[in-house]
């Protein structure tokens, strides 16, 4: 039986610090690995060698499915596979495997272009939400209340940003805070509900957001059942955010933090992590 696992990122964070030293209870041995000094592409991929698993926690919207495609490909287990990585770090993708499989996401238009900006203007109702397709933890995330400010927003993304990131998605701004969901395999491990705190309209964990614990839901439960459904066992921040009609899923975070929602919920999460490592290495 395996336990040597590497987790692979660009550095080490209060989560993997404490997911490194929840591994001795369940056997297994935790180190990390910059995701940045593997220099793989070699079939028998020798950095990565030594290890029953690799647990990709890549901060970055590039280098985490890159790298979970090279190591999978050289037979080393990963967590979470390749496919649900590559859909997590593309928003537009990951929305239309979740519309497609019936389960709600927020109304959007792809923004690729200036006219594309004009004509989603036109199309959805102020207030709006530029987002890039490829991002993550709140950065470039502008709310757009009118349309003269909406214009110049978009010249910084026309003018400084590379053709990577020019993608975007326009979609209605959603009040009222979003539900973060913890999944460890197909496990609702906790939910905790995030509002903005201060003058920072963003609702997201990694901004420092008001936080408090959600008791169990029917129907967040069968929303994480479905995405979890759609991209495999794994773990996962699952985004809820609430409307007049239901929640709808906004994102599927790879490589989730997660001190927020166990501070605030109490949930034992770096144990569910090293549990479910444990089942997968066998």
């Amino acid at each position: 039986m395996g336990g040597n696992i590497a987790i692979v990122s660009d550095r080490i964070a209060w989560e993997e610090r404490e997911l490194i030293r929840s591994a001795d209870a369940f056997g297994l041995h935790i180190e990390w690995v910059d995701d940045g000094a593997l220099c793989l592409g070699d079939p028998d991929a020798a950095s990565l060698a030594d290890y029953d698993a690799v647990l990709v926690r890549s901060r970055s919207y590039t280098r985490g499915g890159l790298l979970a495609n090279i190591a999978e490909a050289s037979r080393i287990p990963t967590l979470n596979s390749a496919a649900a990585i590559n859909a997590c770090e593309n928003k537009l993708v990951l929305r239309d495997l979740l519309r497609t499989a019936g389960l709600p996401v927020p109304d959007f238009r792809l923004v690729l272009s200036r006219r594309d900006f004009e004509k989603a203007l036109r199309e959805l109702p102020l207030p709006l939400v530029l987002k890039p397709v490829f991002g993550g933890m709140g950065k470039r995330v502008t709310l757009l209340r009118d349309a003269d400010t909406a214009q110049s927003v978009y010249d910084y993304v026309e003018d400084l940003g590379h053709a990577f990131e020019q993608a975007c998605l326009v979609e209605p701004y959603l009040e009222g805070g979003s539900v973060r969901c913890l999944v460890v395999g197909r496990e609702l491990v906790a939910a905790a509900r995030f509002t903005s705190g201060g003058t920072d309209w963003r609702n997201n964990a990694a901004l420092g957001n008001r936080t408090e614990s959600v008791a169990h839901d029917p129907e967040v439960a069968k929303l994480v059942d479905g995405v979890v459904d759609v991209l495999g066992p794994g773990i996962y921040g699952i985004d809820l955010f609430g409307t007049p009609s239901g929640f709808v899923v906004n994102e599927v975070n790879h490589a989730p933090g997660f001190r927020g929602v166990a501070s605030v919920t109490g949930a034992d999460i770096p144990s569910a992590v090293a549990r479910y490592v444990r089942e997968v290495v066998g």
